[in-house]
């Protein structure tokens, strides 16, 4: 299974950047992992939040293909500990050839990458900086592989 993992603007934080860049890297000894950066859009300030979500939303959806298997992480996902994501993950490597998670723009998603997508994920019923979400996501992934391996990574 190869799981894509969609951005929208690039990580600004040097910080959080070598923080994903590491848990990437060991990610890769398990499966195949890579991060997608969709550009931001330019001139936002003339768009209104509904027009931006539009926008973002049709750049997202062109990065799918029809047979991806779309996750948003979104606040009004599901929440998962570590362990019930990890058997969650488990589960889609049998039956899954692309896992594809998504961490929209500032105003969230379109309604028609909602209408596209086949699960929603809430890492949190905290707010966080999309800069932190894709840290904390790509640890949960690496987290997740560990889990599955019964490495001793994780601690109950």
């Amino acid at each position: 299974m190869k799981i894509e993992f969609l951005l929208v603007g690039k990580t600004t934080s040097k910080i959080f950047a070598e923080g994903m860049d590491d848990y990437v890297k060991r990610i890769n000894h398990y499966l195949s992992f890579s991060c997608v950066v969709i550009p931001e859009l330019k001139n936002t300030k003339k768009l209104t939040e509904a027009q931006q979500k539009t926008a973002e939303g049709e750049l997202i959806l062109k990065k799918i293909a029809s047979d991806d298997y779309l996750v948003l992480l979104d606040e009004h996902g599901k929440e998962l500990r570590s362990i019930e994501f990890a058997t969650w993950m488990e589960k889609k490597q049998h039956n899954t050839r692309k896992l594809v998670f998504v961490v929209g723009g500032p105003y969230g998603f379109s309604d028609e990458v909602y209408q596209r997508c086949n699960e929603k994920i809430s890492l949190s019923k905290m707010t966080f900086s999309h800069q932190m979400i894709r840290l904390i996501f790509t640890e949960q992934v690496y987290r997740a592989c560990t889990i599955i391996k019964g490495e001793p990574y994780h601690h109950e």
